[in-house]
């Protein structure tokens, strides 16, 4: 380990569950990568990681449901071991993710089209195609059928929107970072024709960054969210589930490796203003909804997640400048789509 062990914030992050302690020693101590895989093993036999695989039933499910509008379904638990880094390789992952393949199927939980489909095949909105196929390929499962449909669902702009459908031809900044998340996930997995995904991936990185990752390309405007009114973006949650937010958007640039430019320094500085005195960050927001279980101490809380988060996104920024003239932006509680 390094002297920032000794520091106050790292010691508080560590002395946590398995899922955060693995990811702090990686991402903020670089320590050995033996010891990081030590501590990751133990995800699956301890704490959050061992008290969700406990929650499946034996009919593959959590929650009842391939999909629900709470936070406890199967896509949703899925979602979370992702987070937590429960290692696809290990006994835990393969049984909880075959169950899931042999038996969960989307039969009243998505449109009467995918109703025969395996969870794996997905359904129909990218926005939920995208988390399914982030989880699918991060466990190792075949999601090219849904990759081909992603890729074939990109908009002019560069991003992607579940109301495409419906006559939609701007990006939501939601459906996008789940997306996103998907093409890099099957990319790392070695999936398919990467030239392709990579393409892909890049002009909707690219969709991001042109935006300041919240401001109207055209004016500079923070850009109003039609679709989570009342959110704020500048407020972060975790679990994300299927909402963006500067943090969620500027950690996936980092883990992606894209290089910070100045593009992304009004977001740098606002995920910085949020910082408390003692050095923490807080849990922002709690999306209502049924969680399978608890990840933090609750709303205004500071947040183990976000603060591993924010510290990781901060030195990955570093090196990105603002523009000459720039001014820190008063940012109101508003956020949004297209522009």
């Amino acid at each position: 380990m390094t002297p920032l062990a000794d520091d106050p914030v790292t010691s508080w992050l560590l002395d946590a569950d398995p899922s955060i302690r693995w990811q702090v020693m990686r991402d903020v101590l670089c320590a050995p990568s033996a010891a990081v895989a030590r501590e990751r093993a133990r995800v699956a036999s301890e704490g959050f990681g061992a008290r969700l695989l406990a929650l499946q039933a034996a009919d593959g499910r959590w929650g009842g449901a391939a999909w629900s509008r709470g936070w406890d379904s199967t896509m949703h638990a899925l979602m979370l071991l992702r987070e937590l880094g429960l290692d696809p390789a290990s006994e835990a992952a393969r049984t909880a993710v075959g169950l899931v393949r042999e038996h969960v199927t989307w039969r009243g939980c998505g449109p009467p089209e995918a109703e025969a489909n395996g969870f794996f095949a997905g359904e129909t909105e990218p926005c939920i195609n995208g988390q399914v196929a982030a989880v699918g390929a991060y466990f190792g499962e075949d999601v090219g059928g849904l990759i081909e449909r992603l890729l074939a669902e990109q908009l002019d702009d560069g991003g992607w929107n579940c109301e495409r459908e419906n006559g939609a031809t701007r990006s939501s900044f939601h459906t996008t970072i789940c997306v996103l998340e998907a093409l890099l996930e099957y990319e790392r997995a070695g999936g398919g024709a990467a030239s392709e995904v990579t393409g892909a991936r890049q002009r909707g990185e690219e969709y991001l960054l042109s935006r300041r990752l919240f401001r109207r390309r055209s004016t500079g405007e923070v850009i109003e969210d039609r679709k989570a009114a009342g959110a704020d973006w500048t407020r972060f949650a975790f679990p994300t589930w299927w909402h963006y937010d500067l943090l969620r958007g500027l950690d996936y640039l980092r883990s992606a490796g894209v290089e910070p430019d100045e593009r992304v320094s009004d977001a740098a500085g606002l995920v910085e203003a949020r910082r408390a005195t003692d050095g923490r960050w807080s849990l922002d927001v709690r999306y209502p909804g049924r969680m399978p279980i608890e990840l933090d101490e609750g709303e205004g809380r500071p947040s183990r997640w976000n603060t591993l988060r924010a510290l990781r996104v901060l030195a990955w920024a570093r090196g990105a400048r603002p523009s000459a003239g720039d001014e820190p932006p008063r940012y109101e509680a508003n956020e949004g789509e297209g522009g």
